[in-house]
């Protein structure tokens, strides 16, 4: 797997609100995945919002180790998979909700609905990728 950070190219592929799914370590070590909403910020970390009571947000504390694969919109063919460390927490505040907002927007195009559970945000740093299709490395 190339080392980060991901080439223009692949990180411009990654930047949109492709259809994406987390791994993550449960416990025991045995990996879990589920569908997940992913934005790629200026800085190369890949932003992640959830429900702060899911039982993920506290597997991922203790194991923030993750890996995460988007494909392309209407071509499965076409897919980047980073893995990366978590580096940041933070609360996404109930009133301001501003970054599952940006992702709410940059999926649907609006504001997130749900507005009376608590959300939590975290960034992951990109330490590998691998791309296929269009964004297969050299």
């Amino acid at each position: 797997m190339p080392k980060a950070p991901l080439p223009p190219d692949v990180a411009e592929l990654f930047r949109r609100p492709n259809p994406a799914v987390v791994a993550v370590l449960r416990p025991d070590g045995s990996p879990m995945s589920v569908a997940t909403w992913y934005l790629l910020e200026d800085d190369g970390t890949v932003l992640l919002n959830m429900d702060a009571e899911r039982a993920r947000v506290s597997w991922m504390r203790r194991r923030p180790e993750v890996a995460l694969t988007a494909l392309e919109e209407g071509s499965w063919y076409t897919h980047v998979s980073i893995r990366g460390r978590i580096v940041r927490w933070e609360e996404d505040p109930e009133r301001a909700m501003a970054d599952i907002d940006r992702l709410s927007n940059l999926y649907g195009g609006q504001d997130y609905r749900v507005r009376d559970r608590r959300r939590i945000s975290c960034w992951v740093e990109v330490s590998h990728w691998h791309g296929w299709g269009e964004a297969k490395a050299d």
